[in-house]
């Protein structure tokens, strides 16, 4: 057997059979640039499979060296890669600046970061494992784009319509460009420094060539807007990077926004973070000690086990701590089948994340059902579970040489679990008031009861709802 035949029968002992053909057909199969950088949820979409079970395969294929997996900082407005990370832990900077967008954002783990899996070099080479060997078309198809962009099947034809010309300069070179500018508004851009220059062409057109130098550095990534004139243009460039540069001439016209505004589901940094295996699989290698990273909106549900302090007492120790341990097996998959993660169990507690409410209603739902099928097979109530919900923004962090999260938002869920004294479900408004899990609430016919209350360590009145 060789190495490749090695690799996926490794693979087979870990992640879902379905999917590991489905890998092995697009190793063996796929052209190029469908093997690099590749969008899991696209993957499972195009082919049927589970998303999930997707994530999983690909995670562990980057755990055995299938897969490189890399950590994009996108650009929310055209979905170009601003940055491209090995591990989380090197998306440090405060603030990152589009120039094709000529705006800067602070990235966050919703939509700014996206994760993606390009076939390792020792299972199959493709072009992109050699940037420099890219064509314009190709570069900006495989490294520019983010995963998110969905680009069309005509996409060498759409790219055509909007580029009037480029070039590809080596480091030092000079070049000339020269064409006809046509009234619109042009961008000249250049994806691996990410510069660019505005043109507002505009004006009565003219016979006159019109002449215009730029240069290509690590510093300067956006000039004023220029006025020009339809007509000749003499465009001189220098490239003063130790890269090669591929400027090229755009037409920021329905044919270019058509093509970004077409997005699709991605892998997100805050979803990767709130996955099972992910945590499993990469437990002490994601942020540094010292790295903050903002994360806008994401679920928490917090489990206790009511009375189980009484528990012992009245089962005694070994037959309460196999109570437990059943509980912690039944919770954890339940929360895995939901999208989400089990961040750290404290006591008989359980902390989880899900990536939407809803999912984290759903698996609220089932963990109490589930308690009662235990309760029910043992002939008594032994198991009670007080559970809280809460949705907001927090911070993604490293405590304790774990992956952990900080910030009200976590609190604030903590304490609306401390309400818990029945087996209804406490969530609070930013939880039952989503539209998914209003649904979901009422494909189950459970009409939650509000009620203001005040909760230990917060100033104002929250308005918690009790799923019965």
């Amino acid at each position: 057997m060789n190495e490749i035949t090695n690799l996926f029968a490794l693979l087979r002992q870990s992640a879902d059979g379905p999917t590991v053909d489905a890998i092995e057909r697009l190793v063996a199969e796929g052209v190029d640039h469908q093997l690099c950088r590749v969008n899991p949820l696209a993957f499972a979409a195009g082919r049927g499979l589970d998303e999930e079970s997707t994530i999983a395969a690909f995670l562990h294929g980057a755990r055995i060296g299938m897969f490189d997996m890399a950590w994009n900082v996108l650009c929310p407005g055209c979905g170009g890669v601003l940055d491209t990370n090995a591990t989380l832990k090197t998306v440090q900077k405060a603030e990152y600046t589009c120039a094709l967008c000529a705006d800067s954002y602070e990235p966050t783990l919703d939509e700014m970061v996206d994760v993606t899996f390009t076939v390792s070099p020792r299972v199959r080479r493709i072009a992109a494992h050699d940037p420099k060997s890219l064509p314009l078309t190709e570069y900006y198809r495989q490294l520019y784009w983010g995963s998110g962009v969905d680009l069309p099947e005509n996409y060498n034809e759409t790219v055509d319509s909007f580029v009037i010309d480029h070039v590809e300069l080596a480091p030092g070179e000079k070049g000339v460009l020269s064409i006809q500018l046509p009234p619109e508004f042009v961008i000249v851009f250049e994806p691996i420094t990410h510069s660019a220059q505005f043109i507002d062409v505009k004006g009565e057109p003219t016979r006159e060539r019109q002449t215009l130098s730029l240069t290509f550095d690590r510093e300067h990534m956006h000039n004023q807007t220029l006025e020009m004139q339809p007509g000749p243009l003499r465009l001189s460039l220098e490239n003063r990077t130790d890269v090669r540069v591929l400027p090229s001439i755009c037409i920021a016209g329905e044919a270019l926004h058509e093509m970004l505004g077409k997005r699709q589901p991605f892998l997100t940094a805050k979803r990767l973070l709130s996955n099972q295996t992910f945590r499993d699989l990469y437990r002490t290698d994601t942020l540094d000690v010292d790295q903050r990273l903002k994360i806008t909106s994401l679920t928490f549900l917090f489990t206790d086990l009511r009375g189980s302090t009484e528990l012992y007492e009245r089962v005694g120790d070994l037959v309460a701590f196999d109570l437990v341990k059943a509980h912690f097996h039944v919770l954890q998959e339940i929360v895995a089948s939901e999208a989400g993660a089990v961040v750290k169990t404290i006591g008989d507690a359980v902390m989880a994340t899900f990536p939407t409410p809803d999912r984290a209603v759903s698996a609220a739902l089932r963990m109490r059902e589930a308690m009662r099928d235990l309760n029910s097979s043992n002939s008594r109530e032994d198991l009670i579970l007080k559970i809280g919900l809460h949705e907001g923004p927090c911070i993604a962090v490293t405590l304790n040489e774990r992956q952990d999260y900080f910030g009200q938002t976590v609190n604030l869920a903590s304490r609306v679990q401390g309400l818990a004294d029945t087996q209804a479900i406490f969530a609070t408004g930013p939880v039952v008031e989503d539209r998914k899990t209003a649904e979901l609430l009422k494909s189950h016919a459970l009409a939650p009861q509000s009620r203001n209350v005040a909760l230990r360590g917060i100033e104002r009145e929250v308005r918690v709802y009790a799923i019965p």
